[in-house]
């Protein structure tokens, strides 16, 4: 079983980001199609995003910045994140977070 999780934390204020939405798309025969959605909890977390099991190959997370920014009326640069990032082993957990500000952003293969 592959799980696919993402963790969003807003370093401006110091706190997980909750609220924002987040798509997964695969690269497949058909191009990018959607695997998977989810918005992130009160901790900033998407505990399972996508198929029970994937299949090797690319994936990418799409995270609605803008939205996030705006609800709480702040100005950002980056009205949305996307994370392109490569599954070579199905059984294995793909935890990919991101450290968000409006103006920067941060990201790498978590655990």
């Amino acid at each position: 079983m592959t799980t696919i999780t993402t963790h969003v934390l807003d370093t401006a204020l110091g706190r997980p980001a909750a609220g924002v939405a987040v798509a997964l798309e695969h690269d497949g025969a058909a191009g990018w199609t959607a695997a998977g959605a989810g918005t992130t909890d009160a901790d900033g977390r998407v505990r399972v995003i996508g198929p029970a099991q994937a299949v090797a190959g690319n994936y990418r997370l799409t995270f609605d910045t803008g939205g996030y920014f705006g609800a709480d009326g702040r100005e950002c640069f980056f009205p949305e994140v996307t994370v392109t990032f490569t599954i070579t082993d199905p059984t294995s957990h793909y935890h990919v977070p991101i450290l968000l500000s409006p103006f920067s952003v941060s990201t790498y293969r978590g655990s």
